[in-house]
């Protein structure tokens, strides 16, 4: 049986809430091996002057336990 770990992880971008996804998964496979798929969360903004200045997105990432054997 394999257990799957579950984090959030937040990535933000000028362009779009997809690239701020992306940007969550680039940012998480830094520090996380065998990304399995992900569910997004939340999607947000900053807003200035009427305008989207920054897109955010809230992503949770899966992946599978590793023990130490």
């Amino acid at each position: 049986m394999t257990a799957v770990k579950i984090i959030k992880v937040l990535g933000t971008s000028t362009e779009s809430w997809e690239d701020a996804a992306h940007e969550a998964v680039s940012q998480a496979r830094e520090s996380v091996t065998d990304i399995h798929g992900i569910e997004v969360e939340d999607w947000t903004a900053n807003v200035e002057d009427g305008q989207i200045t920054e897109y955010k997105t809230t992503v949770e990432i899966a992946f599978p336990v590793h023990h130490d054997q």
